[in-house]
């Protein structure tokens, strides 16, 4: 009986434990996208590349970003706060566009992507004259 008391402890000091940790997204801040400055981007966002698509007909250049939990699991989900930034800063989601976890937004003549995954998002700036 003694055993089985010290095993239910520790059971319960796993569950305890593993039941704080944070699974969503933090955004402490937002400043501009070394891609683009009117992009606004978490601050506490980690770049992980910039990549120029020349050989791709539709994408000028690209950047992705890791910020832990924001599309959590397997990206599923859309980073609401985020797109509302994103909204207060002037871009408006093309919603009959979407695909998937791809979301276009549009700000006067220029075109972005934003592809959310798990853990990380990539924007992507699309040629002048994109047609969807």
């Amino acid at each position: 009986m003694k055993n089985f008391g010290i095993v239910f402890i520790l059971v319960l000091l796993l569950v305890l434990t593993s039941g704080c940790t944070p699974s969503t997204y933090e955004i402490t801040g937002y400043t501009g996208s070394s891609i683009n400055n009117e992009i606004p981007v978490p601050v506490n966002a980690k770049q992980l590349s910039v990549t120029s698509y020349s050989d791709h007909p539709n994408i000028q250049t690209g950047i992705k970003y890791e910020l832990k939990h924001i599309g959590g699991e397997q990206g599923l989900y859309v980073p609401s706060d985020y797109f509302e930034k994103l909204s207060e800063a002037g871009w408006v989601e093309v919603e009959e566009e979407r695909m998937g976890n791809v979301h276009y937004l549009k700000k006067s003549d220029t075109i972005i992507a934003i592809e959310i995954q798990e853990d990380t998002f990539e924007i992507f700036e699309m040629m002048q004259g994109f047609n969807f």
